[in-house]
């Protein structure tokens, strides 16, 4: 079948405080035939043309969509060529609200990307992110990231035909199993050393594996505000390994000298495990995962891979699930791997995102 030839997609993405560089707008960027560029304070490290406008910030506790933070001159953004749509992440982010009225200015039509799975969050009744939610009911097109999303946005009021769910795209490519299983028993943590995700849980449950595989070891990966608890596990465990924070190649290479991936999120007044993009690319390199009931962290975490209750005991009994039976790990390292392909595999949900943008146009 002949590639279908489609028209150039012209696309301007409003950046959040403290975005991450190889998300949702560098798979904008990647669609095919798309140009996007981008409004940020400073460049996320996207290939795409920044256009640098500064935020007004009240504080710097909140990130991401619960930055208390919107930009200063958007007044004078204009891009060249001019933009088909104007994109943003989150139904209540403050920078989402500024979208309508930029693209009204623009000619442009508005699309916002979310991950959200919870109608009754807080934020959404709390001024100001009560009023960007009630501009983005106007939205032409939101993508939901997971399949629970949709739900959510029905739940807050928006209609059927504004939405369109399509999957995280996952690098293969770069996220990809070593030549054969690792038959050390290593388990890895990487992820933002915080309670919400679960780090001081993990560390807690260590012992009782270590207890059942006495070779075991952990290596984890990452910064947050529980870096000091890490720092003082490793050094009186010899079996506790801190890395740091590592990049992108760097999480790439790690996976494939492990044999489970461990995290034991649980939630928060504001926040509840949405997906987990770390759970698929430890599954995309042959990892399975042990990870705790949060949220609507299914939807990443597919069997043969596990979720357990949240409870030190329950959570070394799933790292020794694996660990304690190289058997075990043998026989699922290529299926953790093609339930996610599958599912999520990069070209195709790239695809399928343009297509959104296409059937919303």
């Amino acid at each position: 079948m002949e590639p279908r030839e489609r028209e150039d997609l012209g696309l301007l993405w409003l950046t959040l405080p403290e975005s991450r560089p190889g998300r949702e707008l560098a798979w904008l960027a990647a669609m095919p035939d798309a140009r996007v560029a981008a409004v940020g304070e400073t460049g996320t490290g996207d290939p795409v043309p920044f256009i640098e406008r500064p935020y007004r910030r009240l504080t710097r506790r909140f990130v991401e969509a619960g930055a208390l933070a919107w930009f200063e001159d958007l007044g004078t953004v204009a891009p060249e060529p001019p933009v088909d749509w104007v994109t943003s992440l989150e139904l209540c982010a403050l920078v989402t609200g500024q979208a309508l009225p930029l693209a009204q200015r623009l000619g442009a039509r508005r699309a916002i990307l979310t991950w959200g799975n919870d109608a009754r969050n807080p934020l959404y009744r709390i001024p100001p992110y009560r009023q960007a939610l009630r501009r983005s009911m106007g939205a032409d097109l939101v993508v939901c990231l997971i399949e629970a999303a949709r739900d959510h946005c029905l739940e807050l009021g928006f209609a059927p035909e504004q939405l369109a769910v399509v999957l995280p795209p996952l690098d293969t490519e770069r996220f990809h199993p070593p030549a054969r299983p690792v038959e050390e028993p290593i388990a890895a943590f990487v992820s933002p050393l915080a309670t919400n995700k679960g780090i001081d849980r993990v560390l807690d449950a260590w012992p009782l594996v270590t207890a059942a595989v006495p070779e075991a070891r952990l290596v984890v990966a990452g910064r947050g505000p529980l870096e000091g608890l890490v720092r003082e596990r490793a050094a009186a465990d010899p079996s506790i390994e801190f890395l740091g924070s590592l990049p992108g190649d760097g999480v790439a290479e790690l996976l494939r000298t492990v044999a489970v991936f461990v995290t034991a999120p649980r939630p928060t007044r504001v926040w509840n495990e949405q997906f987990g993009l770390a759970y698929v690319e430890a599954m995309a390199s042959g990892v399975p995962v042990v990870t705790t009931e949060c949220g609507t962290n299914h939807e990443a975490v597919l069997a043969p891979s596990i979720r357990v209750p949240n409870e030190v005991g329950a959570v070394a009994e799933g790292i020794v699930h694996f660990l304690g039976d190289p058997a075990r790990r043998r026989s699922v390292f290529t299926e953790v791997r093609d339930v996610v392909v599958q599912r999520f595999e990069r070209r195709q949900q790239l695809a399928a995102l343009r297509d959104a943008f296409d059937a919303a146009g």
